[in-house]
């Protein structure tokens, strides 16, 4: 049995729907399920606008056709106007002569009939292979990448000493396209009872969806600020950043399907009412899959940008969600403290270790006496002088201090610890003023 064959009449028109799409029509839009006149499917072909009739049925007749005839010449569009019947089975000879005539005659509204096998061959055309069970998406655009680069130094720039521009070496980048169908759903819907209505839905919703071959799940949060900028083609993205492509994990019409369970889940409720007894009553309010009406479903890819630079010891990345300028940051692994899970706004500041190359957070920072530079606890030599300890690169900046600091007079070492410093003065001054009231 071929997949046209296991196709529902609503999974066909979106199988078409999709299927054009790759074909490069412009503006496809899948009627509403209820009342769809005649017009199963409105797209565009430059300037010309197509009425699509889909009949999943084994044969399509002469009635049919001109069903289709009437509905594209009452259809309000600017421009010329065509209709198309698309049918996973085959047309009568009636129905063919019909079109034929309309063509012949030069009609201002001319049907093009397209059968399964038509649909197999178009199909072969844009990758789709319609005799393996499954329809899937062929997509061939994606956000644009931007400039990783870019991003990398600006996550560096809020790091106290963090090399410049200039300083900072060329980073590693890995870019993956990850399938996504972002969709946009109206959901109505009305619960009564004996006593009138008791709940009202009437909401807007914008869903963006993972679409890997894990299984869909809503996006990580944020995605749907990046899917208004404008998309490119992925071919011209790969060429200038390359990257692996993920295939999507089911068919247009299965995420459909899941968006409009997923909001079915999302909007139940649990609503308490009075009956006409005065006793309160508790009913699940839960809209059906017919409640909620799609408008735009798109699927298209988000990259996944990982950029990474090593400094000394250690390696710093960066990853995020990528759409020209705009990024959702996934991973960052430049404002976090090496020596503890200190990370992002979990501390007020951060510091680079040009003597290893970490980058730490304020306990762990120090520093360095000799220079006067910042240096992490980690790497430091560590020395005590009078009773306070001291931060050194290494131990020949250690050793210089320590025959500096032997060669000062004996009344400027207690400043190496001002806190003991201050601890003894003040004790002193204190036994002073005892001693005088005292007297």
């Amino acid at each position: 049995m071929t997949l046209l064959d296991d196709l529902s009449g609503y999974e066909f028109e979106d199988a078409i729907a999709s299927l054009f799409r790759a074909l490069d029509y412009e503006a496809v839009s899948v009627a509403d399920r209820v009342a769809d006149e005649g017009r199963d499917i409105t797209m565009r072909n430059g300037d010309t606008a197509v009425v699509v009739e889909c009949k999943h049925t084994d044969t399509v007749s002469r009635p049919v056709v001109q069903k289709l005839h009437s509905a594209v010449a009452t259809y309000d569009a600017v421009g010329p106007k065509r209709g198309m019947v698309v049918t996973s089975g085959r047309f009568t000879g009636p129905a063919e002569e019909y079109a034929e005539r309309l063509r012949a005659n030069g009609d201002p509204h001319p049907i093009e009939l397209v059968d399964g096998a038509d649909l197999r061959r178009l199909g072969e055309q844009v990758g789709m292979d319609l005799y393996n069970g499954r329809i899937e998406i062929v997509c061939e655009e994606t956000l644009p990448v931007g400039d990783p680069e870019r991003v990398l130094v600006d996550a560096f720039e809020p790091v106290e000493n963090a090399p410049t521009r200039a300083a900072l070496p060329a980073p590693d980048v890995d870019v993956r396209y990850r399938p996504i169908v972002d969709a946009e759903a109206v959901t109505r819907a009305t619960f009564e009872t004996s006593v009138g209505v008791i709940h009202r839905i009437d909401r807007r919703d914008h869903l963006v969806v993972d679409a890997d071959r894990e299984g869909p799940s809503l996006a990580p949060g944020g995605a749907a600020t990046l899917v208004g900028v404008e998309p490119m083609p992925i071919d011209e993205a790969r060429s200038n950043h390359g990257g692996d492509v993920s295939r999507f994990g089911a068919t247009e019409s299965e995420y459909r399907e899941w968006v409009k369970r997923r909001l079915c889940d999302r909007l139940e409720r649990t609503v308490s009412y009075t009956g006409g007894n005065n006793v309160t009553y508790e009913r699940e309010c839960r809209p059906a899959p017919s409640d909620v009406r799609l408008g735009t479903v798109r699927s298209l890819y988000l990259p996944r940008v990982t950029a990474g630079v090593e400094l000394g010891e250690y390696s710093h990345g960066y990853a995020y969600d990528a759409a020209g300028d705009r990024q959702l940051v996934r991973e960052d692994r430049i404002r976090r403290c090496v020596h503890c899970d200190t990370s992002g706004a979990d501390a007020a500041s951060y510091t680079y270790c040009g003597n290893c190359g970490s980058i730490n957070c304020e306990t762990h920072t120090r520093e360095e006496r000799l220079t006067g530079d910042p240096i992490c606890t980690g790497c430091a030599v560590i020395e005590q002088f009078f009773f306070a300890e001291k931060y050194f690169f290494d131990e020949t900046n250690a050793e210089r201090f320590r025959e500096r600091y032997e060669a000062m007079p004996f009344y400027r070492k207690p400043l190496e610890n001002p806190r003991l410093l201050a601890v003894v003065v003040g004790i002193v001054a204190l036994a002073i003023l005892l001693a005088v009231a005292a007297l």
